[in-house]
């Protein structure tokens, strides 16, 4: 037999050594343990489909449209769901599945962009068990792991622990990536072989394994980043910590240099006059060396509305445009979901 497939089926035996311990239920089954004798489900590694409908203006939805689909994770014994925040960003209306089909309306809690994280919170009990957090920071590459969303369960391996840098002025600095390639990834639980919490499914990426790799994989958010920021998300709908100062841009980066691909409608960058195919050279008279220098070169600036000057390459000139920065959540439009 191959080395792949002696992996394949080593992992495949930890996927159901999972499954298994999930069964383990007492005498009594509590909510969310399968009855003896009933199949497994995704409900039994606390596990839900979430839908979330947005309000129709919202501006999100020319990226993420109006109607969403993933998978969101149960956390505490009261209904709350942690899901990934772009499907609920905007949300007018929230709906929460279980495996056989029984859906319960769910509201809003709280999304923070800096992390990426969204949290709902069932309108009625939930029959299921809430998943105990893992210790992310803890999990070394080649550790099998379980990816379980809405539609089933896949094993995979955690293949690299490195930043991450969205064009979305977003940053991570130590994202969890994962492969094989899993469909429905987004809010997905990734579990660790106890079964726990290490984080939460976000996107798709072509080179899982490290920069030029061609390895399809997952990325996840780590659920370390949620732990100090829970109280203030349930309590407040947001972290406690200053808006970090937001432009409202798409960037692009190619040697080192950070193009201007998108300018979001009515942002702070559109209103001051950046536009696509700029080329951002320096902030506040410093250069900008690549995507992670610029967002952290801004957001150690202060908080959102902060003024920024950016020298930006257009058309061969190189000009200085002033820019009032923004709080994110100010702009996205947010509507009460009960």
């Amino acid at each position: 037999m191959s080395r792949p497939a002696r992996a394949l089926l080593a992992l495949l035996a930890a996927a159901l050594g999972l499954v298994a311990a999930a069964a383990a239920a007492p005498p009594d089954p509590a909510p969310g343990r399968p009855a003896p004798g009933r199949r497994l489900t995704v409900d039994d590694l606390s596990v839900v489909k979430l839908r979330a409908t947005a309000v129709p203006d919202a501006r999100s939805i020319a990226a993420l449209g109006q109607h969403r689909e993933g998978s969101g994770v149960v956390i505490d014994a009261r209904g709350l769901v942690l899901t990934i925040g772009y499907l609920i960003l905007e949300a007018e209306q929230v709906e929460l599945s279980t495996a056989d089909g029984r859906a319960f309306p769910a509201t809003v809690v709280a999304y923070d962009a800096a992390t990426g994280f969204g949290l709902v919170r069932s309108l009625v009990p939930l029959p299921i068990a809430p998943v105990a957090f893992g210790d992310s920071s803890a999990i070394a590459d080649r550790e099998p792991v379980l990816i379980v969303g809405f539609d089933g369960v896949a094993p995979a391996y955690v293949v690299s622990r490195r930043r991450f840098v969205g064009h979305w002025e977003y940053l991570l600095d130590e994202a969890i990536y994962t492969a094989p390639a899993t469909v429905n990834w987004s809010g997905a639980a990734l579990l660790s072989r106890q079964g726990r919490l290490l984080g939460i499914g976000s996107l798709l990426v072509p080179d899982a394994a490290g920069p030029g790799t061609q390895v399809p994989g997952n990325l996840f958010v780590p659920i370390d980043l949620l732990k100090p920021l829970l109280p203030d998300l349930i309590a407040r709908g947001r972290s406690s910590a200053p808006p970090r100062p937001w432009l409202g841009l798409h960037t692009q980066e190619v040697q080192g240099n950070v193009i201007v691909t998108q300018v979001l409608p009515d942002a702070p960058a559109e209103r001051a006059g950046i536009r696509p195919g700029d080329i951002v050279l320096a902030l506040d008279g410093e250069p900008v060396r690549g995507q992670a220098d610029f967002y952290t070169r801004l957001w150690s600036r202060g908080s959102a509305g902060v003024e920024v000057a950016l020298e930006v390459l257009r058309a061969g000139r190189v000009q200085t445009v002033a820019v009032k920065t923004g709080d994110r959540d100010a702009y996205y439009r947010r509507r009460p979901t009960y």
